[in-house]
């Protein structure tokens, strides 16, 4: 299994590579504007990574803060949001546990693909780690807030198959009050050596389910996305 940590901090370019490939048919954004259009909302955006969230919100806020933990990611993601030629956001360094926001600052908290990080990363003291960020999301969301997780379901899947890894992380969160949904964000690659290349890289040798299509090669994978306010 590829060290997800080590790409994260030295692999920005190829990770974009990657994750630019997914959801070629667009279900993310409306599945997030569904929760919240974020007209006239001060969002804050944990575990940024290279900006595919953030380029797709950035135009509906009224200010956008980018963050991540790794300072390699966070300017790749800072570079592309330039490249919008959009005035209202800027980019922190930041940790999920501890976040370097004022209380009551944000309306939203969006965290993709990132959030669960709070938890895998805390061995067996998951469950405090866990509590301990969502109480300074609390902190820093304003009365009604809302916070919104975006987490794998399953590459290589047609349908919702959480990986291991997040099983009880995910079984957490429906018992706490969040709202669940899913959608189809499939991967869209030129051929079938690009697909193997870039899936090797961040999934590892194991086989992944793939086709041909006129489109270009797909691999299948499910979206999970979680809200709650607060």
């Amino acid at each position: 299994m590829p060290d997800l940590k080590l790409i994260y901090q030295s692999e920005a370019e190829r990770y974009q590579a990657l994750v630019g490939r997914e959801d070629y048919r667009h279900n993310l954004l409306p599945v997030i504007l569904n929760v919240d259009n974020l007209e006239g909302k001060d969002v804050i955006e944990l575990g940024a990574g290279t900006g595919r969230v953030s380029c797709l919100i950035l135009p509906h806020a009224r200010s956008l803060v980018i963050s991540d933990i790794s300072h390699h990611m966070l300017i790749y993601g800072r570079d592309r949001l330039a490249a919008l030629e959009q005035s209202h956001w800027s980019a922190t360094l930041e940790s999920h546990r501890a976040l370097p926001f004022a209380d009551n600052s944000a309306d939203i908290i969006l965290a993709g693909w990132s959030f669960c990080y709070a938890a895998l990363d805390s061995g067996e003291d998951w469950q405090p780690a866990l509590e301990e960020a969502l109480a300074e999301v609390q902190r820093v969301l304003r009365p009604e807030g809302k916070l919104i997780l975006i987490e794998s379901l399953g590459t290589g899947h047609k349908y919702p198959h959480a990986p291991e890894a997040l099983v009880e992380y995910l079984k957490y969160l429906d018992l706490h009050g969040f709202i669940p949904d899913w959608i189809r964000t499939d991967y869209r690659f030129r051929d079938e050596e690009e697909a193997i290349a870039l899936t090797t890289f961040f999934f590892g040798d194991d086989p992944m389910p793939m086709w041909e299509t006129p489109e270009g090669v797909i691999v299948p994978e499910c979206t999970g996305i979680w809200w709650k306010t607060f």
